[in-house]
């Protein structure tokens, strides 16, 4: 698809205006949706997926394809119909049950459920920003498998072609994203931004007047605009926005953007640049004028010139001679680079290297080890062994623990500083302060290749990321958010940065995997757990306080190893030195487990019988099957306390009637985190009179 001469027939001028009407009619039919943007975006669009991208519709997950985000979600049409028209397997029948249930054209795409869709987008800005993902995974899996080849020739090199709206360009997570594209030098990324000035309120005046192109000029992006009004009379001048697009391309130093001037909705001839058009349908009168305007039939609905089809279906054929040509240049560079080829094979599988948790260190019993620190060891210690994964701080390396040392930076060499060397290939993530866009980031990587990512911050900060944690988790993917910071117990700093309500709001996102290990050894099996799993994120909740190291095994607590089944027995209930059944259990996440672990000296010394739960992810132990959930909580106990530094909310499921909560309802204070645990009764004091209390209640 290098194709630099743009030819445009009065067939291609067709397949745009059956582009519009099919947009119209599907909505019209529905009777809700967003057919504006798909209307005056329909050139654009086609642009792209006809002329400009790289791309085998008969194989949407080639990875030597051009990748396509569609960032303002709404307009689903803009990419059902080019996918329709491909050949990517909808058809008229799917236009035809838009928005409705079970068909493949949801009112938004849906990575996974359509094909062609690369990324779940609807809430605004999350695709642009999780763009600037996708361009940072096309340049460190060259770096992984092809550094040395000249640009542009390494069958690794990809584009990543964008449509934003004015809606995208408003949202602040776009600009923490784009900021950071522009300072990367991202040459593989390039937006259209469909500058129409129109949202749901009409006019965008009464709300964004910026001049967006200074603000990127700023960022550092290569800028163009191509202004369809600017003659006074709208003319859609198509080999100009492809001229654009071919520069843009052609600049391989700089991400790029192009302000495309539209007017929403043309050529309808009453609702055409108004807020009516953005979302909602036009109305049959309105269909029928615009048909006529077009040369369209007005009692046809869903009406396609076989010729336009067949047309437009050669992208299929288009798309199978550049599949062909790239693997010619894939085999010759397998051929030249086996090992990388191999490293290449074992990645794009999300398969781990034989052997690899070998490499996972093993902390001794009765060193305290904050479990923040404990995850940097083990990072560190595998990071040799999986050079798929990387990752990095939103400005909090240090406290986050989330450098793989002697690794450079992932910035452009001339970015470098005395503390961090880099170069464009490096493995070190650093996001500056940008938690929203850390987060977008991260989703973006995971989804435009196989390569691991973390990013790091304070858990009170993954408010901030909440839209892309909830949406990795809609689409199931294993992003992995690194959480340190994780309670009161990170002491003076005080309220604004002690989580009190994270942890439970957190485990109500559906598909999200919550884990927080309660010392060194945990952590390092928490790690092992969650690269493990390539069908769902995970966020990993870590200590600023040292904790204890248990003594594992023989004449110690359970195997750490037991972490990935999300709860486990850690300690048995005992009396008189045996095991026996208990007479109540203590269920603990993260810091708190030695408080019940205390908490079961002090009840033995009563004659009362505690087992201890440690339970670092209960998405986990959820999965496990109910033959080994009762085995660690069984029913027959009544007698139960949860024992966690938050809020007490998802833990009522567990305890039960009877059971009792040790949690913090309130917010926290500044002082050192010893003082905050007896203050607030997060104590083992406080675990053993639960206890007693939860037996009582249980007995009534």
């Amino acid at each position: 698809m290098d194709v630099q001469e743009l030819t445009w027939t009065d067939l291609d001028r067709k397949a745009v205006d059956t582009i519009r009407v099919l947009a119209a009619d599907a909505v019209q039919k529905v009777g809700n949706g967003h057919p504006g943007t798909a209307m005056s975006l329909a050139p654009a669009a086609y642009l792209l997926f006809q002329k400009l991208m790289r791309h085998d519709p008969a194989d949407p997950t080639w990875i030597g394809r051009d990748r396509f985000i569609l960032s303002p979600g709404h307009s689903s049409l803009t990419l059902y119909i080019q996918l329709f028209l491909s050949g990517y397997g909808l058809e008229l029948e799917d236009l035809e049950s838009l928005r409705t249930w079970g068909s493949l054209t949801p009112g938004h795409p849906e990575y996974g459920h359509t094909k062609g869709v690369e990324i779940t987008t609807g809430p605004l800005g999350q695709g642009l920003a999780s763009s600037v993902g996708f361009a940072y995974s096309g340049r460190r899996e060259r770096g992984l498998y092809d550094p040395q080849a000249a640009t542009g020739e390494s069958p690794f090199d990809h584009t990543v072609w964008v449509i934003a709206s004015d809606g995208d360009l408003q949202e602040g997570v776009t600009a923490e994203a784009s900021s950071l594209a522009g300072h990367q030098e991202l040459g593989n990324l390039v937006v259209i931004y469909d500058e129409n000035h129109i949202s749901i309120e009409d006019d965008t005046d009464v709300a964004f007047t910026e001049d967006v192109l200074k603000r990127y000029e700023a960022y550092g992006w290569h800028t163009q605009r191509v202004d369809w009004t600017a003659t006074g009379e709208y003319k859609e001048d198509v080999p100009a926005l492809y001229d654009a697009l071919l520069a843009a391309k052609a600049e391989t130093g700089r991400p790029s953007i192009i302000s495309l001037r539209t007017v929403i909705g043309w050529p309808a001839p009453t609702k055409q640049n108004t807020g009516k058009i953005h979302g909602s349908a036009l109305g049959a009168e309105e269909v029928a004028a615009l048909k006529e305007i077009l040369g369209f039939d007005p009692a046809k609905s869903f009406d396609i010139d076989p010729e336009v089809l067949e047309h437009t279906r050669k992208a299929v054929e288009r798309g199978e001679e550049a599949k062909a040509a790239w693997q010619e240049s894939f085999d010759a560079w397998k051929a030249a680079n086996p090992d990388a080829a191999k490293l290449h094979e074992r990645i794009e599988a999300r398969r781990l290297p034989e052997g690899w948790a070998e490499s996972l260190p093993e902390f001794p019993a009765g060193k305290d080890v904050s479990t923040r620190a404990a995850s940097g060891k083990v990072l560190n210690a595998i990071g040799p062994v999986l050079p798929e994964l990387w990752g990095g701080s939103a400005d909090l390396a240090e406290s986050n623990n989330t450098t793989i040392e002697g690794s450079p930076s992932f910035i452009p060499a001339s970015r470098s500083t005395h503390a961090w060397e880099g170069n464009p290939y490096g493995r070190v993530l650093h996001f500056g302060i940008r938690e929203h866009a850390a987060a977008a980031i991260v989703n973006g990587i995971t989804l435009g290749g196989k390569t691991r990512a973390f990013s790091g911050t304070f858990l009170i900060f993954s408010d901030y990321q909440r839209p892309a944690i909830r949406l990795s988790a809609l689409m199931g993917i294993p992003s992995t958010y690194v959480w340190t910071h994780d309670s009161i117990g990170l002491g003076e700093d005080g309220p604004t940065h002690q989580p009190v309500e994270q942890l439970a709001s957190l485990r109500a996102i559906p598909g999200l995997h919550v884990v927080r290990p309660a010392d060194a050894n945990e952590t390092a099996q928490a790690w092992k757990a969650i690269l493990e799993n390539t069908s769902h994120p995970a966020g990993i909740v870590l200590t600023r306080q040292n904790l204890p190291t248990w003594e594992r095994g023989e004449g110690g607590f359970a195997s750490a190893s037991n972490v990935s089944k999300g709860g486990y027995v850690l300690a048995e209930a005992q009396r008189d030195g045996a095991d026996v059944a208990p007479d109540v259990i203590l269920i603990a996440t993260g810091s708190e487990v030695q408080l019940a672990v205390a908490a079961r000296e002090a009840l033995a010394g009563e004659g009362v019988a505690a087992r201890v739960v440690s339970m670092p992810c209960v998405e986990w132990f959820d999965a496990q099957d109910e033959e080994y959930r009762e085995s660690v909580l069984p029913a027959a106990v009544r007698a139960r306390v949860s024992v966690e530094a938050g809020l007490a909310l998802t833990w009522h499921l567990f305890v039960g009637d009877a059971g009792r909560s040790v949690s913090l309802e309130h917010y926290g204070a500044s002082a050192d985190y010893k003082t905050l645990f007896t203050e607030f009764g997060i104590t083992a004091e406080a675990v053993a009179a639960a206890a007693k209390d939860s037996i009582a209640a249980a007995a009534a």
